[in-house]
């Protein structure tokens, strides 16, 4: 069976391989420290309704701004591990086009492994955060 999915930017491949050379769990969630600690600060101002993530446990917030075509996002959470779960969206969708993202497929996020390691509330988390991601994405290219 062949993927109609396109292939996964070069910034989401670097984070896939990652996690997949981390063979257990616990050095999974070390490696979702060490993202979440690389985030930049958040702005307090930031935290309103139109940035929350919808059906995530832990409060999640996500911006995203436009410069020469490509999307930069923030993001920010009250959870390390999934603050380390908006950083590592962060890293692999920030500086790609908006059509760029909208094609990215969350098949990505099993590759990582992390999808067994977590419980399935931070999955499903995991899956909206994205899926905020890609709606902020559209907005920017529908302005």
């Amino acid at each position: 069976m062949t993927s109609t999915a396109a292939p996964l930017p070069d910034s989401l491949v670097r984070v896939v391989q990652r996690f997949q050379r981390l063979s257990n769990p616990k050095q999974r969630y070390e490696q979702l420290v060490w993202y979440a600690k690389r985030l930049k600060e958040f702005p307090e101002a930031d935290k309103v309704p139109e940035n929350k993530v919808p059906g995530c446990v832990s409060q999640v917030y996500i911006t995203a701004g436009l410069d020469q075509g490509k999307v930069w996002y923030q993001g920010d959470s009250d959870s390390a591990l999934v603050k380390g779960l908006v950083a590592v969206l962060v890293e692999g969708l920030s500086g790609l086009s908006p059509e760029e993202i909208l094609k990215v497929s969350p098949e990505f996020i099993k590759d990582t492994g992390l999808n067994a390691s977590l419980t399935p509330s931070r999955s499903n988390g995991f899956y909206n955060i994205f899926q905020k991601m890609k709606e902020k994405a559209l907005q920017l290219l529908m302005e």
